[in-house]
């Protein structure tokens, strides 16, 4: 059979609108199911428990989000009643506030220094478990004998390293990363 690029369009359309069509009504439909113990459950699925009782509730047609149609400065003024805090009170508030995160980003920078200074000390250290144990060549004689000697033992296995090292860089990375928050928030009152 052959098939046309115009039987193919059409088919695909066909496909599509039958796709979309079951997903809106599949939206539009929601089940209550309670169980014999009570339990209440909504869902878009009848459940598979056949001794629940499932009640279909009609939604009616789905709708989206409505956007943001007014600008902020048409929202609903402040009432009346609403709580005020007084511009001293407020800018004492918001020195208390700069006071408490400089002195989270003086730990924290702390904290970092500390950090890196661990982490160096680990990177300039190689344990025995991390290095390459000695191995054997061997070799021929003339008089057909074999000759082994030991070669090597200086290796270092880099995957045993990083492993060790991983926390130590988590730790840093952990702590720069607090660092930029602590001087994002800082950043809000200059």
């Amino acid at each position: 059979m052959k098939v046309n690029a115009k039987t193919s369009l059409r088919r695909l359309v066909l496909f599509a609108g039958v796709v979309l069509l079951g997903q809106t009504a599949y939206a539009e439909v929601m089940y209550q199911c309670v169980d014999e113990s009570g339990h209440k459950s909504f869902s878009n699925i009848r459940s598979a428990n056949k001794n629940a009782k499932c009640t279909a509730m009609d939604l009616g047609p789905a709708t989206s989000a409505p956007g943001n149609k007014a600008p902020s400065s048409a929202r609903t003024p402040t009432p009346a009643s609403f709580p005020k805090v007084d511009d001293s009170a407020q800018k004492n508030r918001d020195a208390d506030r700069r006071r408490i995160l400089e002195t989270e980003l003086a730990a924290e920078q702390k904290n970092l220094e500390q950090a890196r200074k661990d982490l160096a000390a680990q990177e300039e250290t190689v344990l025995p478990e991390e290095r390459f144990g000695p191995q054997q060549r061997c070799v021929a004689g003339k008089d057909g004998k074999q000759t082994c000697s030991s070669v090597g033992g200086s290796g270092i296995n880099g995957a045993k390293v990083e492993e060790r090292l991983t926390p130590f860089k988590d730790k840093v990375a952990l702590h720069e990363r607090n660092v930029q928050a602590i001087q994002k928030e800082l950043s809000k009152f200059r």
